[in-house]
């Protein structure tokens, strides 16, 4: 049960990532999801432009991680964790 809950978790937060995508390609870049934690932290990795990005950190707080707590309300922060 709890890795049925993991995964419709991981297809929300795909699904809020999807809705944002094209607007980071647009500016040749894009996010990809490493994890969800215990403690419903989203770790993305930031892609081609965005990972070198000043404003980066800015669009983290401000665009993805609203959009996605809009709409997966039980995650409680995202944070870029580039590998």
């Amino acid at each position: 049960m709890v890795l049925l809950e993991g995964m419709e978790l991981q297809t929300q937060v795909e699904a809020a990532l999807d809705t944002l995508r094209p607007f980071l390609e647009a500016d040749g870049g894009s996010v990809r999801l490493v994890d969800i934690t215990d403690e419903m932290v989203v770790e993305l990795e930031l892609l081609g432009a965005c990972e070198t990005c000043p404003m980066s950190s800015m669009t983290l707080r401000a665009g993805i991680e609203q959009a996605v707590k809009r709409s997966v309300p039980q995650i409680t922060r995202v944070e870029a964790v580039n590998v």
